[in-house]
């Protein structure tokens, strides 16, 4: 006895015209977004870091927090960070972090 597969339906390219739509389809879009904002903001901290001369170590002395603390703030596949820390991490490299809903 054979086993029949269900094929999928190959998704229209007429039909999907961005990623967006694509990964709206799939159920992914809000997860995606959530991941690219961290790496963003993580890289964002990390330059302002490079241009004030702050290392790990150092922004970890300044927040009053532990270096590994700070590679998980750091780390772009890590989505879980507080707005706190954020807001805090900003300030201690000379920014400021901006929220809004659009």
């Amino acid at each position: 006895m054979t086993k029949t597969r269900k094929k999928k339906s190959p998704r229209s390219a007429a039909r999907l015209s961005t990623l967006d739509d694509l990964l709206k389809e799939d159920g992914k879009l809000e997860e995606f977004q959530a991941v690219a904002i961290k790496e963003v903001l993580a890289w964002q901290i990390a330059e302002a870091m490079k241009a004030n001369n702050i290392s790990r170590n150092g922004l970890a002395t300044r927040m009053k927090t532990s270096r590994s603390q700070i590679g998980r703030l750091l780390d772009p596949k890590d989505g879980n960070v507080t707005l706190n820390t954020l807001q805090r991490a900003a300030r201690m490299v000379g920014r400021s972090l901006k929220l809004e809903l659009v």
